[in-house]
């Protein structure tokens, strides 16, 4: 692929979430609860996750905007990592939907923020050693992300109907 720095950090972000849906479409409720071997991960946590991810980075990080539901009204209290236990109480259809409104919101971010100022673009928060990031850090940290759960997704999904493969066909769309 040839293309300038923008294009190439959004179709990287594009490939990773586009791998990583790929990986987890199409399943009933027992293939996203599916685990494997003494690990917890499952394919709906995955989705829920990932959904959270995206809003973290690029609706609270990026824009300063607030976090909407479910993140509101999670019981962030009766532990950590509420988004993966929870996700076994959604239907396919919820998780399926969460995460696609995710990634939706995250990309009108995205075009916000370079519309503002470019890939360049400052956060709105600041990490505890005074360093704040821009658009172009966050778009990396969340391909890193995917890059890292693609590959749980990769080993859960040969478990469940034995789908393999880096990369879906070209007619997948989630």
């Amino acid at each position: 692929m040839d293309g300038d720095e923008v294009a190439t950090m959004l179709s990287s972000l594009a490939r990773t979430r586009r791998t990583f849906a790929w990986k987890c479409w199409d399943l009933d409720a027992a293939g996203l609860t599916t685990t494997i071997g003494a690990s917890t991960i499952t394919l709906g946590g995955l989705l829920k996750h990932l959904a959270l991810v995206e809003t973290d980075w690029f609706a609270v990080k990026l824009r300063g905007e607030r976090y909407l539901s479910p993140w509101e009204e999670g019981d962030w209290d009766s532990g950590p990592d509420w988004e993966w236990r929870s996700a076994a109480d959604d239907s396919p259809e919820e998780l399926y939907a969460l995460w696609k409104g995710a990634v939706g919101r995250a990309d009108e971010m995205i075009a916000a923020a370079l519309a503002e100022g470019g890939p360049g673009t400052p956060g709105r928060f600041t990490w505890d050693d005074g360093r704040t990031p821009n658009l172009r850090r966050m778009v990396a940290d969340v391909c890193e992300e995917y890059s890292r759960h693609c590959g749980h997704a990769d080993l859960i999904r040969e478990v469940v109907d034995g789908r393999v493969g880096e990369d879906p066909p070209r007619e997948f769309r989630p």
